[in-house]
């Protein structure tokens, strides 16, 4: 049997040990969650570069097929100004009947031309809405990634520890004093 003057010292000694265990299990987790938070964000870096990738190339490839259009659209309105040019004298038809015919066929390549540009322009506004909406959820997820981490504290810790020994020591102390003693007298 234990002698009744260690009971409380051991208690003392199971409650700080105790305690230190648990600081460094919550140190350990701190840095698990640190860890974990890291990753996440780097994750989200790259998931918002590809975001932003993907909707530039897809405005450049809008714009190339919008100047591949505009350049069609030139073409055929040459073409088709050369072949009035061409009837019209074979009718013979000249002066002002034959400009404005001329002026008609230039007058639809600008309007169609202005909307090509104007569907561009709208395209450019979107995408640059979009990359600010992707910048604003990207931010927001963050936001969420990064929380505070719960570090422990050394110092509370170390009184905690003080705490939880002298909470053994005295309940080793009621332990010990309830203990039958040995008794030197013999009346």
């Amino acid at each position: 049997m234990c002698h009744p003057a260690v009971i409380p010292l051991v208690s003392a000694g199971i409650g700080a040990a105790s305690s230190g265990l648990q600081y460094a299990g919550a140190r350990q987790q701190a840095k698990q969650q640190a860890a974990y938070q890291a990753q996440a964000a780097q994750a989200e870096r790259l998931r918002f570069q590809q975001e932003q990738t993907s909707m530039r190339m897809r405005q450049a490839q809008e714009q190339e097929a919008v100047g591949r259009e505009l350049e069609q659209v030139s073409k055929k309105s040459q073409a088709a100004l050369a072949r009035a040019r061409v009837s019209a004298g074979e009718a013979g038809v000249a002066g002002a009947s034959v400009q404005a015919l001329m002026d008609d066929y230039m007058r639809q390549e600008a309007g169609y031309r202005s909307a090509l540009l104007r569907q561009q322009e709208l395209g450019g506004i979107s995408t640059a809405m979009g990359l600010e909406q992707a910048g604003f959820a990207t931010q927001q997820r963050q936001i969420g990634i990064n929380q505070p981490i719960d570090r422990p504290s050394f110092l509370t810790a170390g009184l905690g520890a003080i705490q939880s020994g002298l909470s053994g020591y005295r309940t080793g102390l009621d332990i010990g004093s309830r203990l039958p003693t040995k008794s030197t007298d013999t009346a």
